[in-house]
C-alpha cells in the first residue's frame, strides 16, 4: 500500500460489528491492505461462521469483535464461546470505549490485541501484523 505506516497483508479476517457502516468501513480498509473479509452483525453469527470456516479447513487468521452489541452478543461473550470452540482463535476487541478494562488489558479477556474506533488505517494494519504475525 502507498499509504505510510501501512503494511500490507494476506489471511482471512472475520469482523463483527452491529453497525452496518463499521463493518463496510472495516471491510473496505482490509479489503485494501490485501484481506479477505468476512462480515457478522453480532457474536453469535461470527460463531456461526467461524465455526464453518474451521469445519471447512479455513479457519480464520484473526477475527475483529465489537465489544458492545446492543440487544446482541457482544464481544466478551463471543471470545470465550470461541476459545471453547477453537482455543488458538485469535481475536481482536473493539470499542469506542477507550476507558472499557477489556480495552485496557485484552490479553487477561482472551483477546491478543485491541482497535479502537474510529479505525484508522494504520492502527488495524499494525494490530493485524502483530496477531497474525
Amino acid at each position: 500500500m502507498a499509504q505510510e505506516g501501512v503494511i500490507a497483508g494476506t489471511g482471512r479476517i472475520l469482523v463483527m460489528d452491529d453497525e452496518e457502516f463499521i463493518r463496510e468501513v472495516a471491510a473496505s480498509m482490509l479489503t485494501r491492505m490485501g484481506y479477505e473479509v468476512v462480515l457478522a452483525a453480532d457474536g453469535k453469527s461470527a460463531l456461526d461462521l467461524y465455526a464453518v470456516a474451521l469445519a471447512d479447513g479455513m479457519p480464520f487468521d484473526a477475527v475483529i469483535l465489537d465489544l458492545t452489541v446492543p440487544g446482541g452478543m457482544g464481544g466478551q461473550e463471543a471470545i470465550r464461546k470461541l476459545k471453547e470452540l477453537h482455543p488458538e482463535v485469535r481475536a481482536i476487541v473493539s470499542s469506542g470505549y477507550s476507558t472499557d478494562p477489556i480495552m485496557a488489558d485484552p490479553t487477561r479477556f482472551g483477546f491478543c490485541g485491541t482497535i479502537k474506533k474510529p479505525y484508522l488505517v494504520q492502527d488495524m494494519s499494525a494490530v493485524l501484523r502483530t496477531v497474525i504475525t
